[in-house]
């Protein structure tokens, strides 16, 4: 099972998004290699037989990164992606009441054998099975919150509609 926004981005998104990091994190610009690995790793969605757990918090579909038109053709590509029999996405909706923790940073899953975490400063690699055990919990919890289906489409659709 893998969860990771980067898995559903577009490579405009992705550009942008990077963009913004490198100029927070003043590194060397080198965004058309890195843009492209990373979709290089989204071919990993239509090859094998993978499957995919994904979570979307629903602010996040309404943060507009580089301009409206580019977060449209996002979220386009997201519910495109919803569509894929490897892949379950879910959107966790805004207002809904959380138990315990949740976690305020992304991160992927790998089965039972690694976490990768993406924080502002870092990107952690997480092996320890115990750690491993609290992001399974975690993402859990939050799977249990989020809907799926219609329901995510139309919080998707909604993003969109408020575009303008």
């Amino acid at each position: 099972m893998a969860s990771h926004p980067r898995s559903t981005q577009t490579a405009a998104y992705t550009r942008a998004v990077l963009a913004t990091i490198a100029s927070l994190r003043d590194v060397p610009d080198d965004l058309d290699a890195a843009v492209a690995v990373r979709m290089e790793r989204q071919r990993i969605l239509h090859a094998g037989d993978h499957r995919f757990a994904m979570l979307v918090e629903e602010w996040v579909l309404r943060t507009v990164i580089g301009d409206a038109e580019m977060t449209a053709g996002q979220l386009g590509h997201l519910i495109a992606l919803a569509s894929l029999p490897s892949v379950s996405l879910g959107i966790i909706p805004m207002g809904v009441p959380r138990g315990g923790g949740w976690p305020v940073e992304s991160f992927t899953m790998y089965d039972d054998e690694q976490v990768n975490v993406e924080l502002v400063s870092a990107h952690l690699t997480v092996t320890q099975p115990g750690e491993i055990a609290e992001y399974s919990k975690a993402f859990t919890e939050l799977s249990a919150i989020a809907v799926y289906g219609t329901a995510a489409r139309a919080l998707i659709t909604a993003a969109i509609d408020s575009l303008g």
